[in-house]
């Protein structure tokens, strides 16, 4: 399975709730770390605020920010390559980087008559 190396721009935490604005992108993202992580995938993440050294021993991370500024980040690693930079991937990105199948969602079945609460046919 492929190591994934996430490089966070300077953050007071890696899950997007903290402070007084929540950051949906960053919450949903920390689910999907968690996500892949449950299901054996190797994702390490690097928040510059607290690891600025290994911002600064990655070549291919500090040129990216030589040349983008903070605008590379966050920037993303796949097996020492870089594929990803200024945004946080979804899903089905860490999943076809790990090989981590996503299960379908089962259809919901209401027993109980119409979703929407009116008299359907």
């Amino acid at each position: 399975m492929a190591t994934i190396l996430v490089f966070d721009p300077a953050l007071c935490c890696s899950t997007g709730v903290c402070g007084v604005d929540i950051d949906q992108v960053l919450v949903n993202f920390s689910a999907d770390v968690d996500w892949a992580k449950q299901n054996g995938a190797d994702i390490i993440r690097f928040n510059l605020s607290q690891d600025p050294i290994a911002f600064a021993a990655n070549a291919k991370v500090k040129d990216a920010l030589h040349k983008l500024g903070e605008d590379a980040l966050p920037l993303i690693l796949v097996d020492g390559e870089i594929v990803l930079t200024g945004h946080y991937p979804d899903r089905l990105q860490l999943s076809s980087w790990t090989g981590i199948d996503i299960p379908q969602e089962q259809p919901k079945i209401n027993a109980g008559g119409c979703c929407s609460g009116n008299t359907c046919e």
